[in-house]
């Protein structure tokens, strides 16, 4: 086929979509908000796919058939100008302006600044789309290239934070004992990223609503007839991308978090340590070897809130079998929960969306056509599962939705199950395959994605259903944009190294940019022989820091990841759970704040400081939690120091360990023993702690802390900070809100506490602390105070 041009043209304007054509080709753009349009490219006999699951503008859920394609529910929808020349049409908003060559639809996108107007995005001048097949088969998007620019996000992709030169695949595959600087495709499908210009300091991010096999390139590829560029390529589907033209970071990464839902708002006891090990339930005696593990809990004084039980617990010989109890295993589930539960511990249990061909109901469901099926039979489609075949079940069909919910709750949550782990599912159907679709059949690889989605969906729609007073707690493996609505999600089973302790840092920074804020590492690495003790230290200070704290493990030697496996350190690992437990109320109000502003809990630097700080835009192993918690981990065998960049603000910043206070916009040494995890706190932040004394028997208890870490001279700040009973549905209607208001000068520090709602603690009493070294007199609603005092709620 020959290359040629394709002449559009303007056919309509209406209900802020514009419309143009060229043959049977039909392109239109969705004017959506002031500074967010849409681009779709399709045949004239519609898209291919007339759903989506991943656009969900605010929502907390979605119906399982997803949304029509084309509701603009959620979106503004401003009036915009519309300009016809004779090759040119131009689309203005307040905010930018889309101007397309009607010769082959290349569009050059602007920011408009008063009266001037700055280009920050072009497509490629040749053959940006593939619109009759010239490029070869499946779905094209070129765009021009700078050297100077940055682009992040991706997901949880491996190597450096900024993605620049690489190319990477966009593939939900199992990929156990990744090498977290360079192994790809990961588990999660993102096709979503920001690009930012070091020269104009401006941003923009692109969101291409696809679900297919994917490629994004990133700079590595050049060819000399066309510039510089990079590229969006997918085997199938629609070409259907957002342009979202906020400027800097933060914007645009709360806006895509919005567009794709909110996070879900789980209950307290999640950011708990949770135990796990594949090794305990693939023993005989699973059931003793679990009810040790909170024996040892006890015995060591080990902080622990739950445990992931790992799918060994529903084996058959050597294999998996989803649903069945291995009753010689475990003879009685519900009374093992019933021990966990008594010692106040969760039960998480492993479930995977395939089943073997030799599984007890497989014939059961072939003859319902619960299965995804060859292409063009009704039976099910075969492929490699756990080192046997198995078929995965079709999510895209009512009746299995229904089946596996009814399974969750009768074979999990009515013997005492908390929560479901989905896991293993990826979906690794490499043939052509169709689906139910609703009624409506369709090929795997055009919603290949959303398959985890809608498995994740249907667990949670069971325990939502089963405890309707209790906000539902899920783990997901895989997934795509959407999947913060229903799970938690870490990223996936690494490989023991100093390599992958340093690497995870920048993939979880990298899931944050992307919208996904509820995540956390394998502690001490999954794949590989046992973490050497100070790697395991290590890692445990990193873990602390992250809304997900697991250590899991299927060790190579045979070994557990345990906080006791090496009994020099089993009190620093105790410990370090404790400082855990000690700054939970200060993660549990970012994940409120997650849930209700689209705020990350865990971010690069970059995020907070980059529109001051250009040096923050620098590879680095730091990363935030929330505003106010620079954490500084040793990712080097040896360091008891870590050297470490402050970056710019407004009142320096505090070791959170020491209080000693240092000068922003410097880089400083601090000590980094094994005891505790390296973090500074902002100046102008307020952390609040749980300062009661806990053990494993009396971890419920809490009292509430505040530490001020107030400006050196003169300043104002404030804080608000969330808090309910931690687990009911009625958070909304059902908490407090503290809200401090601060003002400092040379002499003084005044504190205004007010508290809003009707949510009352089991404390009466709030302490509030400052700076070791700090001289000035406190005042709390004109009251005046000691540094370390407590302050009568009912004063308020």
């Amino acid at each position: 086929m020959s290359i040629r041009n394709f002449k559009f043209k303007f056919r309509n304007n209406k209900d802020n979509i514009v419309e143009f054509k060229c043959e049977d080709i039909v392109a239109k753009i969705l004017v959506l908000e002031e500074d967010i349009l849409r681009v779709i490219i399709h045949n004239e006999k519609g898209v291919k796919l007339d759903k989506t699951w991943l656009v969900a503008p605010g929502m907390e859920d979605i119906p399982f058939e997803g949304r029509d394609r084309f509701d603009t529910t959620g979106f503004s929808l401003p009036k915009f100008k519309l300009e016809e020349k004779e090759d040119f049409v131009t689309i203005t908003t307040s905010k930018i302006e889309a101007v397309v060559n009607l010769i082959d639809f290349k569009i050059t996108w602007y920011y408009i600044e008063g009266d001037n107007k700055v280009e920050f995005m072009k497509d490629r001048q040749t053959q940006a789309y593939n619109f009759k097949g010239e490029l070869g088969e499946g779905i094209y998007h070129y765009i021009n290239r700078d050297r100077s620019e940055q682009y992040f996000g991706l997901g949880e992709k491996s190597g450096n934070l900024n993605r620049y030169g690489k190319r990477y695949r966009m593939l939900n595959i199992d990929a156990m004992g990744y090498d977290a600087e360079s192994t790809d495709p990961l588990y999660k499908h993102i096709p979503f990223y920001i690009t930012r210009n070091e020269e104009t300091d401006l941003s923009y991010g692109i969101f291409y609503d696809n679900m297919s096999n994917a490629i994004f390139d990133m700079g590595q590829e050049l060819d000399n007839y066309h510039g510089h560029y990079k590229y969006f390529y997918s085997i199938n589907g629609d070409l259907d991308y957002y342009v979202i033209a906020k400027k800097d970071i933060p914007s645009i990464v709360k806006t895509f978090s919005y567009m794709t839902g909110k996070t879900i708002f789980s209950p307290k006891w999640s950011l708990d340590y949770s135990g796990s090990t594949m090794t305990y339930t693939d023993m005989p005696d699973a059931g003793e070897q679990l009810k040790k593990f909170v024996d040892l809990c006890e015995e060591h004084d080990i902080l622990s809130g739950s445990f992931q039980l790992s799918s060994g617990y529903t084996s058959i010989g050597d294999k998996r079998y989803v649903f069945n109890w291995n009753r010689e295993k475990i003879p009685a589930p519900e009374k093992l929960t019933q021990y966990f539960h008594e010692k106040g511990l969760r039960l998480c249990a492993n479930i995977k969306p395939a089943l073997l061909l030799d599984h007890p109901m497989f014939e059961e469901l072939k003859e319902k056509g619960l299965f995804v099926k060859e292409e063009n039979t009704d039976n099910p489609y075969l492929c490699q599962y756990w080192d046997e075949l198995g078929a995965h079940l079709d999510f895209t069909n009512i009746e299995t939705i229904n089946w596996w919910k009814n399974q969750v709750t009768k074979q999990l949550l009515e013997y005492g199950i908390d929560s479901t782990w989905n896991d293993n599912n990826e979906y690794e159907i490499w043939g052509n395959s169709k689906l139910n679709g609703f009624g409506k059949e369709m090929d795997l690889e055009l919603v290949r994605s959303i398959m985890p989605l809608l498995m994740m969906k249907s667990s949670f729609e069971a325990q939502k259903s089963f405890n309707k007073n209790e906000r539902p707690y899920l783990i997901s493996r895989s997934g795509c944009p959407g999947m913060q609505r229903y799970v938690q999600t870490w990223s996936g089973d690494n490989y023991t190294s100093w390599k992958t302790l340093k690497y995870n840092i920048k993939m979880g920074n990298g899931l944050s940019l992307s919208g996904i804020y509820n995540h956390g590492h394998d502690i001490g690495g999954f794949s590989g022989n046992a973490p050497e003790p100070e790697l395991f230290v290590r890692w445990v200070q990193q873990g602390i820091m992250y809304p997900r704290f697991t250590i899991h493990s299927w060790n190579d030697d045979k070994t557990v990841n345990v906080p006791w496996m090496y009994p020099e350190y089993t009190k620093t690992i105790g410990n370090l759970l404790k400082q855990r437990n000690r700054i939970v109320p200060y993660i549990y109000d970012l994940l409120y704040k997650a849930h209700k502003y689209y705020e990350p809990i865990i971010k690069p630097t970059l995020y907070d400081f980059g529109n001051i700080d250009k040096k923050t835009f620098e590879e680095n192993d730091e990363f935030m939690l929330g505003s106010s918690l620079l954490v500084a981990c040793v990712v080097n065998k040896g360091d008891r120091e870590r050297s470490v960049y402050l970056p710019k603000n407004e009142f320096g910043w505090y070791d959170f360990n020491t209080h000693k206070w240092y000068e922003c916009g410097k880089t400083v040494t601090i000590d980094a023993p094994l005891d505790y995890t390296p973090v500074l706190v902002q100046g102008g932040s307020i952390i609040p702690i749980n300062e009661a004394e806990v053990t494993f028997k009396t971890k419920s208890n809490d009292e509430r802390g505040f530490y001020i870490f107030p400006a050196k001279g003169n300043s104002r700040f404030e804080y608000e900070c969330f808090e309910d009973d931690g687990i009911s549905n009625d958070y909304e209607n059902n908490h407090l809100l503290y809200k401090f208001n601060i003002v400092t000068n040379e002499s003084e520090i005044l504190v205004n506490l007010e508290t809003k709602g009707n949510y009352k603690p089991k404390y009466n009493e709030v302490s509030i602390y400052l700076p070791k070294e700090e001289k000035r007199i406190l005042k709390i609603n004109g009251k005046v105070l000691n540094k370390n005092s407590k302050y009568n709620l009912n004063e308020l």
